[in-house]
């Protein structure tokens, strides 16, 4: 076979070839094109039967609105939305949203990093182990003069730090299981600051600084103190959220009685409260009217110091008493009233030491459970048949749901 012969053939059987390549090609193309739209297609079927069943779930949720927890501020009485929150989650209540200032910011994290029974009593086990040398430390020197010194706060907040990451199981506030809302006062400007992300013990750190007992916290090159300061039942903000029904833990009763100054200092801390309060009751004197409040409140008197951990038992079980009423009245969560109550940690309770003269235990040592005296009720937890035991005191009513209140309370 000439040269000339065997150039031909091969140019022919490359043609060939190259046409049966692009043959080939345009085959493959046409059918991954027609993939991609059959797969397009059913795509934007399955996004749109998705898109209906959305607007279903969120016509479903706008009719059944959304329920916020909100928990108030109130130092050691705090211990009240212990035993208010062992009752929730004993029903099974869980809230869409929390909202918490102060110790309510605390509580408020804490419940909303683990909303369950388990989750409350690991709650009520740091609670009974407080002590006041765990948070306010007393040196060798203390008295009124401390508050006299040039520096920021009376105490160091690390001992309240040690005890949030403790009983704070989630580093970061988006990472909790419920969606959870702080709020601290601005030392820049005097307004209130909501932390939705971020450092869970900072935020809450900041949240509750009460002034002068501990330093403001920074964040972000800003300073913050206590949240309650500005807004101590955030109620508002639950409300500009969407909820149409907000429970508050309040740590004290609705209405503020301010006690008789004796004092210039007593004088000075009763304006504090009330203009605290004011703010309350003027967010409870304009709810929209589609808004259902429903308040579980904390009686008077049982603590004498915002440092006072003696009464941490007898505050839970008022606590308990109170919400188990709240409960009953109004079905909250998803398990019926009874519900089987929740084990309570066994914690030593300390022997009061006898003073010097022999009249009685010495000044400051915790009082034993439970607190006797005129004005301490001496309260049992709820049994499965009732909110208290029979004989025993129980807390005032809990106050229903209220749309129109009067602008006096």
């Amino acid at each position: 076979m000439s040269d000339a012969t065997s150039t031909t053939l091969f140019a022919l059987v490359f043609t060939l070839f190259v046409l049966a390549a692009l043959v080939l090609i345009f085959l493959t193309v046409r059918f991954l094109v027609r993939q991609a739209s059959a797969s397009k297609a059913a795509w934007l079927a399955a996004q749109s039967g998705a898109g209906g069943d959305q607007d279903s779930d969120d016509e479903d949720d706008e009719d059944e609105g959304m329920t916020a927890l909100v928990f108030a501020g109130g130092s050691t009485r705090g211990a009240i939305q212990i035993g208010m929150l062992q009752v929730l989650a004993e029903h099974g209540f869980v809230p869409d949203r929390i909202y918490g200032s102060s110790v309510g910011a605390i509580n408020g994290v804490g419940f909303a990093a683990d909303p369950t029974r388990a989750g409350v009593e690991r709650m009520t086990e740091v609670w009974l182990r407080l002590r006041r040398e765990d948070i306010y430390p007393q040196g060798r020197l203390h008295g009124p003069w401390l508050y006299l010194q040039q520096r920021d706060a009376v105490y160091a907040n690390s001992g309240l730090r040690s005890i949030i990451e403790e009983g704070f199981p989630h580093e970061r506030l988006e990472d909790a299981v419920v969606p959870v809302e702080v709020v601290a006062t601005s030392l820049t400007d005097g307004g209130e600051r909501w932390f939705t992300y971020g450092p869970a013990i900072d935020a809450v750190l900041a949240s509750s600084a009460m002034p002068a007992i501990f330093p403001p916290v920074e964040i972000d090159g800003e300073r913050y103190i206590d949240g309650g300061v500005v807004d101590n039942v955030p109620i508002q903000r639950a409300i500009d959220a969407g909820a149409t029904r907000i429970v508050v833990l309040l740590c004290s009763p609705p209405v503020f009685q301010p006690p008789v100054s004796k004092r210039p200092v007593e004088g000075m801390v009763n304006a504090l409260f009330i203009a605290i309060h004011a703010r309350f009751v003027r967010d409870m004197a304009h709810l929209p009217e589609d808004v259902e409040v429903i308040l579980c409140a904390g009686p008077e008197g049982t603590t004498r110091d915002f440092d006072d951990f003696s009464t941490t038992e007898q505050l839970i079980a008022l606590g308990r008493a109170e919400a188990s009423e709240v409960v009953r009245r109004y079905g909250l969560g998803t398990i019926a009233y009874p519900a089987p109550p929740m084990p309570v940690p066994a914690v030593a309770v300390p022997v009061p030491a006898e003073s010097s003269d022999g009249d009685g235990p010495t000044a400051g040592a915790p009082a034993p459970h439970p607190v006797g005296g005129p004005d301490d009720a001496q309260v049992v937890g709820p049994s499965p048949s009732g909110p208290a035991a029979s004989g025993s005191t129980a807390p005032a009513a809990a106050v229903g749901p209220v749309t129109h209140p009067d602008p006096g309370t």
